[in-house]
Parts: structure tokens; C-alpha cells; sequence
């Protein structure tokens, strides 16, 4: 505790785990100016004042009046799964000030940029030098050696990541008061003297700024924000609102709530605001919001209901309701920090040392010109210390806190990459909220280092000396023989997606693979989309449909042309051993995992298992991240601990019984698949293969539905007009929503009672109502023609499945559709429909045959055409794609239709395509803090010098941008198993196997080398699924393989040749021990034949 007890930091966790500017000049009366000072700056201006303001974020305020343009859903469409239209707009009527462009600014102007403000400003005229180049993407050799600023150097290149952001830049100090008016945030991102930046944040407090100062000193970073005395939040955590299924509401004071416990808790916290619709027996609820008193996981209360009527199912949404914080200014905050978010709760108390380390650096720069201690110079280094004793004497003799604080001095000079993408992409998320008023800021200062990636102690002066190099930071921190190592990494990067992009310029920035020994392995399968474009900004406009892999390769090697990289278009399994097989994996360091499916890290993780390599491992959703870092024998590996499977949605429940928007959605993605695509590739399997008849006769159960399908779609409703196919999704229409409705109402009328007396149609079981289609109609809750939309969609998909050419003109759609004649429907009796998942599967089954199958089944295939007859005619199958809006419409359409037979809230097309193309939102904030996370964990797994780094030493990350929260913390150990190998006790783990180099020896020789080596018998003896020796086996084939080599005998009995760059076989063993008799447990045996 400091001497004023206020050093003290929060230990609360925050943790939510799922796995235009005003133009103008303003007068400053001379005695209220402060000049601002410092090496990487001109003399600035700046007003200091105390007045404040109300920081609540409003787009008229922060955009200076004007219209703000609409959102280009295709470009921003992730994004907008994480901050939602309205503060997108918000957003794009900021505009943003950044002092400072190092690495750290430059991270945080591509952020930003990414994002999509209005506006963002720089101002940096400080000259490139050799070390900007370890952190500036954007810094070339060229602009060292002409002397360029920073900002100017760095203006055009920036101005290419987004065509909607303005980038303008400040060239003179006197012009930044001007920037600041009509500013929503100002970002200092390089050291300036204390008094500057009060001076700054009271300027920003009297212009109704937000004030951001970051500062990365080496592997020690810092981030402050003020955002005034009273800022609003609309949204604090950016989770989506709690919603819930009504299973009953008493008619009480207070009333109770009850919901469908099936469905899972209500999630909701007492003081929660919750907005009732579609309530069953009391309509008074409908639309109405309450303020609720959580009595359990499943129930609540509300006001007084106990003049109505009780109620039976109906919905509930949680409405988020806006929250007013107040900041402390910089000046009171560093005078009295408080509490300071924890990023590592192993470094309880290392928040309040660092805010020490870093005022004693303030001090320095103070009496140096604002320069920083220079690499190697220790005395410079003891003048830290000496002013962090000034300020704190307590603090500098606890414990090892002294060694810390020459640590932050030794390497405050530096500016490496990993640190300024993590810092980067925390502050860029603090601008957007300052911008947005959407997610919770940091309040106060916020503290982040790796300092167990340093060496223990001063490294030697001819190790750190600068080399006028790119590297020169690094060599600072880590010293030449660690950037050397750097250099000759060999790694294979797996995607060039946003991770693998920012993966990309951190390593080009680091050195990683650009020596002699040195190179980079890159695969991405996938092609550039816009919707890539706001977070993998590797790539531009002109790059859309190039491949990711080849387009990110060559735009790293322009940051730096020593990267020495090869790109792939290959997917990672074992269809592609051949390519990334043991010859592949015994070249690399390491593996890093930039991938957005599971299948496919666990694939990686095996690899990496089995070749004893390092995995980086890290992933990203929304404003949440984690990494994950896996490394030989000292952690366990990814695979160790699994995600449970996602809950399926039973067959009954979307055939009939939906009570979600996520079920009329898979529901109506489903159709999409039958009549758009399996169709039409079922009409070409019977044009184009010469044996699909037999083939099909063969399928018992589905052939005479699926020769059906291909009669009514090549012969029956074959459509050779634009009409006809409109015709045709107005049936579908009828069918849909309003026959099969009444057909299962029929079946299951609205007052039928089960077995037990229940009412059928309650619980999660919700009453239909059939639709008559109104051209005109319109849903309340997405604010869409459902009815209109879906013919317009269906009418132009299946034009398009036949070649036809489609029309969206609603004139001539409201002319036809007044035409079509639509047959009356009557249910019919004796149709069969599954009241429960039970019965849904004994219906799947083959049941009883109503008549001979075969014969109708021949009958059909009788009526179509001779596929030679069709010569040349094909369908065109269309694959769902979530990205295509013609697609989008039909099943927003189709879903929002459904949804209204059974009062289901409607979504609209933006929510459905998240749902039912299982969009996972992305951000470049998150994107790039993960990956500078997994940078720092690369510096330890090449090696620290003159350090031996143990599991404590490494770090697995969870953050949540929005909260905000981090927490670090060391990687679970492997699991031990036990055995006992010649009367030892050996204890092995997921990493270990037994390894066997004495070339193709004989079955006779390996079992002998069992026994010799490890006093085993051998009693039986297996590769993949083939047996190659058991003690119960023929004794003749037995003996005739003990003479044969090992790799014969597999190929033998597998009759398949071994790839060429196949080195190793992989045994499975059960063995005794041959004094005890009793069977050890064993790892795999690792045989290397070649």
C-alpha cells in the first residue's frame, strides 16, 4: 500500500466465458497557453483548461450536424455483428485525432481505419528512423534515408484501407487545436512530457473529446482514457439481449414469471428491463417493458398483473438500458491511480509498479529532452530507479520490484511489434467506443507486460548495440543471437484469413523466416470476398477473388523484402499427406494455427503431437479472443480438452413444431437445399450418369421420392417462362404457410388434449395459424414484405435453376400474381404427422410398404425422358451462400413466413444471415491483440537468451475487448500416465512415443528389440486398422512375416506403397512385461523405415 492508500487494484473479474469537425479558429489568451515539447515533437499550443462537458455520446454532437452516410453491409458486414448498425453510424460521423505515428500509431490507424470512422487525422512529423521499421508496416528504407515524417509517410497507404474514411493530416504542431474541436477522440500514442498531456486532456475536456494516451516501452505497455465527467454507454458487454419462451404468467401482485426450462435460464439479473410479446390469455403484457426481480434460473417478477387474466406461452426480450460513467482526468489519475484492470492475476501487484516504472520514465525524459534511456546504457538506467525511489521508496524495495523497474528502463526505448499489435488493438477498440458509446472503456490506466520473455539480466553491450537495422528494437530487448534465431525460423502458418494476415505483417515486421536458414509456409484454400476487406487488411478491392494465401505472401514480402515465403492453395487433412508430409514437418520450428474450424485445429494439433512441434494457437469472436499456446512436453497439447457438440435441432420440431426463429431458419435453409440445388443436381445425375437408374434402385428407401423429385422438376412443373416460375412460387406459397398449416391443425386441432389430459398444443409447442397471402403485407417485428419477397426470390432462383432470365419489378408481380389460379384445399384424412421425435424417427424407418415400391419405381423411371433426348440440357444447381442477397431474401423470407404460423418473432435479412449462415462476428481490434498475444508467446518458443523458460514462463490469453477484460495465465500441463518399464516407473504423456530409427528391420528383429530394450513381449501388434501380428494369429503366416521387413509387411496386408515422403509408420502395441507378466501401458511406437 502506498503511502496515500490508494494504491490499490481491483481483483474483480469481469469475465463472460462461452469457450464532422466544427471548422473555425479559436483564440487562447496567452496566459492560459502551455508549451509542449519534446524529441519527437514541435513546440505545440495548447489552451489548458478545466472546463468540462457532457461526454454522452450523440452523432450530432460528434458529426457536427450532416447526413451520415449508409452502411455498406458487404463491407462491414462481420463488424456489424459486433457493433450493430447504430453505432457503425455513429462511428461514421467521428472523426479521429492521432498523435503519433510508431508502431503503436500505426496499429491503431489501421484499426481504426478497418473499422470505419469518418474521419481520422494524423499528426507525426518526427522522421522515420531505422528502429520504426520493427513496428510501422507502413515505413519503408526509402523513408529513413529521405527523412520522411511519419504521418505523411504513412497517409497514403493508410487512405487505402478504406474508402469511406477521410485521412487527413496535421503537418504543423499549431494546427492541432483545430483538429481537436469538433474531435470525438484524441489519441496520443508516443511520450510527451506530463504537463503536455494534461494540457491536451484538459483541452479535450473543454472540446467534449475523449482523451486516449498508450504508451509501449519495450515488452511494458500502458493505455489511459478519460472519456469526461459523464459519458453514456448504451450497450456495456455487446452480449446479445437475454431472450426466453414464456411457459406461464400468474396473475398475481407482483406477477410471476415462468419460463420453458428446456430452453434454458432467462440469464437475466434483478434491475434487468424485459419487453413482452406474443403473450397467450393476457394481452395487456404485449409490448409492454417491465423491470424485473429474479426469483430463480427460470422465474421472475413483474408489477401488479393481479387484475388480468393468467397467461400461457409468449416471448421475452431483455431491452439493455444505457449506463452513465464518470473518468477521472489524467492529472488526478496519476497522482492516484486507484483501481487499475489486472491482466495477469500471477502479477497481482504489478499495475501499481508499473505505473511507478512508468512515471519514473516521465521523470527521466524530464531532465533528457524527453529522450529515453538508450540500449546498453545502465547508468541511464540507474536514473530511473533512482527516480522511481523518489516517488515511492516502499514500492522500489518490495521484493524483486527493483530488478522490474531496470527491466522497463533497459528496453523503453524499444518498439517491437507484438506489443504495439496487442496494445493496438485494445486502444482501437477504446476509440470506437469513445466514437460509439457502445461496450464498457477502461477507466483509469490499464498495465501490460511479458517480462518473462526477458533475460534474467543485462545482456552485453556488443549484443544490443544498434545496427541501423529494422531489427534494431528487438536486438535492444533480446540481443542479436535471439533476432538470428528469429530470423532462421522456419513456420508454417495454416490460413490467411484476419488472423493470418496480422500474423503476416507482425512476422515481417520480426524477422521471422527472412535468413538464409530462415522461411515461412502460408495455405489458405479460400478466395478474397468485400466482407474480407474491414479486418484482413492485407488485402484490397482490386485483390477480391484472388487467393488469400499468394495475395497476403506478397504484400508481407512488401513490408519486407527479406520474407522468405511460400504460399499454398491447399486444404490441411490427409488428402494432402502427400504435399505436408514428414519431409514437410521435419524442416519446421513450429506451427501457427490462423483457422476458423475446429476439424481443422484438431487436425493441426495431431501434427503437431506427432512431429514434437510448437503450436500457436488462437481464435477471436466478436470483441473476445483467446490464445492458446501449446509446446512439447511442457503444456498440454489443443486436443487435450474438447468443446461439447452442438445441440441439434430434433427432426419433429422443425417438420412441425418450431418455437424459435433458429429453427424456421434451418427449416427454410433446408427447402433452399431440396428445391434449388439437390433437385437440380438429381435431374443432372440422370442426364449425365450412364448407371444412375441402377444406382438409384439400389437406395430402397429413398429411390421412388427421389425419381418423383426428378419427374416433377424435369417434366411436370418444368417451367420455359419467367411467369411460370412465378406461378410456381406462388403455390409454393399456399402450400407452405397455409395448406400444410391446416393440414396439421386437422390432425391436431387447437383445443386437442395428450393421453395425460395436457392441452397438445402447449409448453414449447406453439398453435399455428395458416397465412393468406396479401401482396401488401408486412411483418411488425423485421419491417418486411415477407409474402412479396418470398415470390420475387423463389420466382428468380428457380429462373435461374432453368437458364431463365428473372424480372423484380413489382408492377409486373402484383399484375401476374392477380391471375394465378390457386386450387382450394381441404385436409385429408389418414395422414400420418409425428407428434414427437420418437415418432419423427419411426417414420424415417421403412415402415410398412403401402404398395410395391419396385413397380412404382420402374413406372416412373419409364415416364421421363431418354436422357439423350435432353442432349445438352443441364439445371443449374445453386449453392447457398450466406453472402448473396438474392439468397439471403428467400430464406429471411421463407423463415420470417414460417415464423408467422406459429408466433414466432421475425428477423430481419441482416440477423438471419448471422443465424443461418453461422456468421462468427469479427472485428480487427480483437484480430489484432490475439495475434500480437501470440507474437510475444513466438518471441519465447525461438528462445530467450541466456534464459531457460519453464511452463510458467508461457501464456494462454481469454480477453473481451468489451468489457473490458484479460487474463493470462500458464498453460495446463500434460497428462501423465504411468508405466513401468524394467522395474522403473516411467511417466509418459500425449508427447511421447517410442522411438524406433534402426531402419526397415524385420518383424522377428522389432519384437527382439522389445524385449532386449524394454523387457517387453510383444502380444499383439497393430498399424491404423490392420493387424500385423497377435499372439493368436496363424502360425504359418505368423512365421512367414517374422522374416519380412516391417514396412512389407503393411503394405502387404494394406495392398498399398508408401508415399515417397512418407518417413515414419505408426504401431500400436499390447505388451507385457517379461518378468512380471503383467500388461503395460504403453505410448504409440514411432517406427522411422526411411
Amino acid at each position: 500500500m502506498s503511502k496515500d492508500g490508494k494504491r490499490i487494484v481491483s481483483s474483480t473479474l469481469y469475465l463472460t466465458v462461452k469457450r464532422r469537425r466544427l471548422r473555425g479558429t479559436v483564440h487562447f489568451p496567452r496566459e492560459q497557453q502551455t508549451s509542449i515539447t519534446d524529441s519527437t515533437m514541435p513546440s505545440i499550443e495548447i489552451e489548458r483548461q478545466t472546463s468540462t462537458g457532457d461526454m454522452s455520446i450523440e452523432v450530432s454532437a460528434s458529426a457536427g450536424g450532416g447526413n451520415v452516410e449508409e452502411v455498406d453491409e458487404k463491407l462491414y458486414s462481420r463488424q456489424l455483428y459486433v457493433m450493430g448498425h447504430e453505432a457503425q453510424r455513429r462511428m461514421m460521423a467521428s472523426h479521429v485525432l492521432l498523435v503519433g505515428l510508431s508502431g503503436l500509431g500505426a496499429e491503431i490507424a489501421k484499426n481504426v481505419s478497418l473499422a470505419g470512422v469518418k474521419s481520422l487525422t494524423l499528426h507525426d512529423p518526427h522522421p522515420a528512423t531505422w528502429s520504426d521499421l520493427g513496428g510501422n508496416f507502413y515505413l519503408t528504407a526509402a523513408d529513413v534515408r529521405g527523412g520522411v515524417g511519419r504521418a505523411a509517410a504513412c497517409r497514403g497507404k493508410l487512405a487505402e484501407l478504406n474508402q469511406y474514411v477521410e485521412m487527413r493530416l496535421v503537418e504543423a504542431a499549431s494546427e492541432l487545436l483545430g483538429s481537436i474541436q469538433g474531435s470525438s477522440c484524441v489519441v496520443v500514442t508516443i511520450p510527451l512530457p506530463e504537463a503536455d498531456l494534461i494540457a491536451i486532456n484538459d483541452a479535450c475536456r473543454a472540446k467534449g473529446a475523449c482523451f486516449i494516451n498508450t504508451l509501449a516501452h519495450g515488452v511494458f505497455g500502458s493505455v489511459f482514457c478519460d472519456f469526461g465527467p459523464s459519458f453514456t454507454v448504451t450497450d456495456r458487454d455487446g452480449e446479445n439481449p437475454a431472450t426466453s419462451q414464456v411457459e406461464s404468467v400468474l396473475a398475481s401482485n407482483p406477477g410471476v414469471v415462468r419460463v420453458l426450462e428446456d430452453q434454458g435460464r432467462h440469464g437475466l439479473d434483478t434491475g434487468d428491463v424485459v419487453r413482452f410479446s406474443r403473450v397467450k390469455g393476457m394481452p395487456e403484457l404485449n409490448d409492454t417493458e417491465h423491470v424485473v426481480n429474479v426469483t430463480g434460473p427460470y422465474t421472475f417478477e413483474i408489477g401488479d398483473l393481479s387484475s388480468y387474466t393468467p397467461a400461457t406461452q409468449g416471448y421475452i426480450a431483455q431491452v439493455k438500458q444505457p449506463t452513465q460513467l464518470a473518468f477521472r482526468t489524467y492529472q488526478e489519475a496519476t497522482a492516484a491511480p486507484g483501481e487499475m484492470m489486472l491482466s495477469d492475476f500471477a502479477k497481482f501487484d504489478r499495475p501499481p509498479l508499473l505505473h511507478l516504472g512508468f512515471r519514473a520514465l516521465a521523470a527521466y525524459r524530464l531532465q533528457h529532452g524527453n529522450a529515453l534511456p538508450a540500449p546498453g546504457d545502465e547508468a541511464a538506467v540507474a536514473e530511473v530507479l533512482a527516480h522511481a525511489a523518489t516517488l515511492d521508496p516502499e514500492l522500489v524495495q518490495e521484493g524483486d520490484n527493483a530488478a522490474l523497474l531496470r527491466q522497463v528502463a533497459r528496453g523503453a526505448s524499444a518498439c517491437l511489434s507484438p506489443m504495439c499489435a496487442t496494445l493496438g488493438g485494445i486502444v482501437g477498440q477504446e476509440v470506437l467506443k469513445a466514437c460509439s458509446g457502445k461496450f464498457t472503456p477502461i477507466q483509469g490506466f490499464f498495465y501490460f507486460d511479458a517480462a518473462e520473455a526477458l533475460p534474467d539480466g543485462p545482456l552485453p553491450a556488443p549484443e544490443i548495440a544498434p545496427r541501423n537495422s529494422r531489427y534494431d528494437s528487438q536486438i535492444a530487448v533480446f540481443g542479436a543471437p535471439a533476432q538470428e534465431a528469429l530470423l532462421n525460423l522456419n513456420y508454417f502458418l495454416v490460413g490467411a484469413g484476419a488472423i493470418g494476415c496480422e500474423m503476416l505483417k507482425n512476422w515481417a515486421l520480426m524477422g521471422v523466416g527472412c535468413g538464409a536458414a530462415g522461411k515461412i509456409h502460408i495455405t489458405d484454400m479460400d478466395r478474397i470476398e468485400k466482407s474480407n476487406l474491414s479486418r484482413q487488411f492485407l488485402f484490397r478491392n482490386t485483390d477480391i477473388n484472388e487467393f488469400k494465401a499468394s495475395t497476403g505472401a506478397k504484400a508481407a514480402r512488401a513490408m519486407n523484402p527479406d520474407l522468405n515465403i511460400v504460399d499454398y492453395q491447399e486444404k490441411v487433412g490427409g488428402e494432402t499427406e502427400g504435399l505436408f508430409g514428414d519431409q514437410f514437418y521435419d524442416t519446421l520450428s513450429g506451427v501457427c494455427t490462423a483457422l476458423d474450424n475446429v476439424e481443422a485445429r484438431l487436425y493441426m494439433d495431431q501434427r503437431c503431437v506427432f512431429y514434437r512441434l510448437p503450436m500457436l494457437e488462437s481464435g477471436t469472436l466478436g470483441t473476445k479472443g483467446n490464445t492458446q499456446v501449446v509446446v512439447p512436453h511442457l503444456t498440454e497439447n489443443y486436443g487435450a480438452t474438447r468443446d461439447p457438440p452442438e445441440k441439434s435441432i430434433p427432426v419433429c420440431t422443425l417438420k412441425n413444431f418450431p418455437n424459435q426463429i433458429q429453427h424456421t431458419l434451418q427449416w427454410a435453409r433446408d427447402y433452399f437445399e431440396g428445391v434449388f440445388k439437390q433437385n437440380a443436381d438429381d435431374v443432372n445425375q440422370y442426364l449425365t450418369a450412364p448407371d444412375f437408374g441402377a444406382a438409384l434402385a439400389a437406395q430402397q428407401n429413398t429411390k421412388v421420392e427421389t425419381a418423383r423429385s426428378i419427374r416433377r422438376t424435369l417434366v411436370e412443373d418444368r417451367p420455359t417462362t419467367f411467369e411460370q416460375c412465378v406461378t410456381w412460387a406462388r403455390l409454393r406459397f399456399e402450400e407452405l404457410f397455409h395448406n400444410q398449416i391446416r393440414q396439421l391443425l386437422h390432425n391436431f386441432p387447437p383445443d386437442q388434449r395428450t393421453s395425460s389430459g395436457a392441452l397438445f398444443w402447449s409448453g414449447s409447442k406453439r398453435c399455428p395459424q395458416a397465412l393468406d397471402f396479401d401482396v401488401d403485407a408486412t411483418c411488425a417485428d423485421a419491417a418486411m414484405r415477407n409474402h412479396f419477397d418470398f415470390i420475387v426470390a423463389a420466382s428468380n432462383l428457380r429462373a435461374d435453376v432453368y437458364g431463365i432470365k428473372g424480372r423484380t419489378d413489382e408492377e409486373f408481380f402484383r399484375e401476374y400474381l392477380g391471375a394465378v389460379m390457386v386450387p382450394e384445399f381441404s385436409p385429408v384424412a389418414g395422414v400420418k404427422i409425428a407428434a414427437n421425435e420418437a415418432e419423427a424417427k419411426e417414420q424415417e424407418g421403412p415402415g410398412e410398404v403401402e404398395m410395391d415400391v419396385d413397380s412404382e419405381f420402374e413406372a416412373i423411371l419409364a415416364e421421363l425422358p431418354p436422357p439423350n433426348s435432353l442432349a445438352g440440357f443441364r439445371l443449374e444447381p445453386i449453392e447457398f451462400d450466406k453472402d448473396i442477397d438474392d439468397h439471403m431474401l428467400f430464406v429471411t423470407a421463407c423463415s420470417n413466413l414460417r415464423a408467422l404460423c406459429y408466433s414466432i418473432p421475425t428477423e430481419d435479412t441482416h440477423r438471419s444471415r448471422a443465424i443461418a449462415g453461422k456468421i462468427i462476428p469479427a472485428i480487427a481490434t480483437t484480430t489484432a491483440m490475439v495475434t500480437g498475444l501470440v507474437c510475444l508467446e513466438l518471441y519465447k518458443t525461438a528462445g530467450t537468451a541466456r534464459k531457460v523458460l519453464t511452463r510458467e514462463a508461457y501464456k494462454s490469453a481469454f480477453c473481451n475487448l468489451a468489457i473490458p477484460f484479460m487474463t493470462l495465465s500458464e498453460p495446463t500441463p500434460p497428462a501423465q500416465t504411468t508405466a513401468l518399464i524394467k522395474g522403473k516407473k516411467w511417466e509418459w504423456t500425449a508427447w511421447d512415443s517410442l522411438d524406433m530409427n534402426q531402419g526397415d528391420i524385420t518383424l522377428k528383429e522389432f519384437m527382439d528389440y522389445f524385449a532386449t530394450e524394454y523387457n517387453l513381449e510383444v502380444s499383439m501388434l497393430s498399424q491404423g486398422v490392420s493387424i500385423v501380428y497377435s499372439f493368436f494369429a496363424n502360425k504359418a503366416k505368423v512365421a512367414e512375416r517374422m522374416g519380412m521387413p516391417m514396412s512389407q509387411i503393411v503394405t502387404s496386408i494394406t495392398k498399398k506403397e508408401f508415399p515417397e515422403n512418407q518417413l515414419f509408420i505408426i504401431f500400436e502395441m499390447i505388451a507385457n512385461d517379461l518378468t512380471t507378466e503383467e500388461e503395460v501401458d504403453i505410448p504409440y511406437i514411432k517406427y522411422r523405415f526411411r
